[in-house]
């Protein structure tokens, strides 16, 4: 991580630590390197963590949110802290601990879709509530973190967007624990598409964002299914005669971006068992033939 933080030139660089001294003091020394550096401090704050994982109650819970905190603050002007598992803990207990990880220094506040448990309008609501409630909320970046064990990490993501969370935590190609995280070329090009409805920005190269998935599934030597948005195979194919005689026409007709704007050439026409004779006709010019 050292080697990362010496090379990076933009990039805040963030080392990941449990709520121990000696954690966070090893991502102190991690990120020593970075022009921008920060700790991200995390604890589960829900009753089966805090029970069953921890064993610990509520008050030794905030002590540990404030003594960590406050330790990483020592050690970087920037902090981030997570309330693990914060969409299945209790309302009042979660605001409690966040404007416990406000006083003793945090300035991003991180709310995590652990489990992937959370419906997009309750995740929304969730950030909101915390911005009305907890003191010193306006303060701070609210950031999301979603899981996908209901395929909704990336609409909750977006809900959070929409409440005011202004970091989303995310993986290239959905990479993830189970079933995956908040998949980072959705979001960028939902904010990218429905510009009329989010007004927020990413700032990504959206046309890279082929190319790095592809770097990511060879260096993970992890596939991307071909149905997947964005920079799945079949994002931009089509084989069905209705679709395909919309695109050779005009190609909004059947697609809502162009596949220039991810990185990808152009269009396919693929030729199968619901292809029709519009396609087909292109498809022959294509090999030089012309139809009588």
């Amino acid at each position: 991580m050292q080697e990362i933080a010496r090379r990076a030139k933009n990039a805040a660089i963030c080392g990941l630590a449990r709520a121990q001294p000696g954690d966070i003091d090893r991502c102190a020394e991690a990120i020593r390197p970075a022009a921008r550096g920060r700790i991200h401090t995390f604890i589960g704050t829900s009753p089966l963590h805090r029970k069953y994982q921890m064993d610990i109650d509520e008050a030794e819970c905030l002590a540990r949110v404030t003594a960590s905190v406050s330790r990483a603050r020592g050690l970087t002007d920037d902090v981030e802290w997570s309330a693990m598992d914060a969409t299945r803990t209790e309302a009042d207990f979660l605001c409690r601990c966040v404007e416990a990880a406000i006083k003793a220094g945090a300035t991003t506040v991180n709310i995590p879709d652990t489990v992937g448990y959370a419906y997009h309008d309750e995740f929304g609501d969730l950030i909101r509530m915390l911005q009305e409630r907890v003191p010193g909320a306006d303060e701070i970046i609210f950031s999301t973190h979603c899981h996908n064990d209901l395929g909704l990490a990336v609409a909750n993501s977006l809900s959070g967007v929409s409440a005011g969370a202004r970091q989303v935590e995310c993986a290239v190609n959905g990479l993830g624990e189970r079933a995956g995280n908040a998949a980072l070329e959705e979001i960028v090009m939902a904010i990218h598409t429905r510009a009329d409805v989010m007004s927020v920005w990413t700032g990504v190269d959206t046309t890279l964002l082929t190319r790095a998935s592809k770097l990511v599934s060879r260096v993970t030597a992890f596939p991307v299914q071909y149905n997947k948005a964005i920079v799945g195979r079949n994002a931009f194919a089509h084989e069905s005669g209705i679709h395909q005689d919309g695109v050779l026409k005009h190609a909004g007709t059947f697609e809502i971006m162009t596949p220039e704007s991810v990185g990808v050439k152009e269009s396919s026409l693929v030729m199968g068992k619901h292809s029709g004779r519009h396609a087909f006709r292109e498809k022959l010019k294509e090999l030089g033939y012309e139809l009588g």
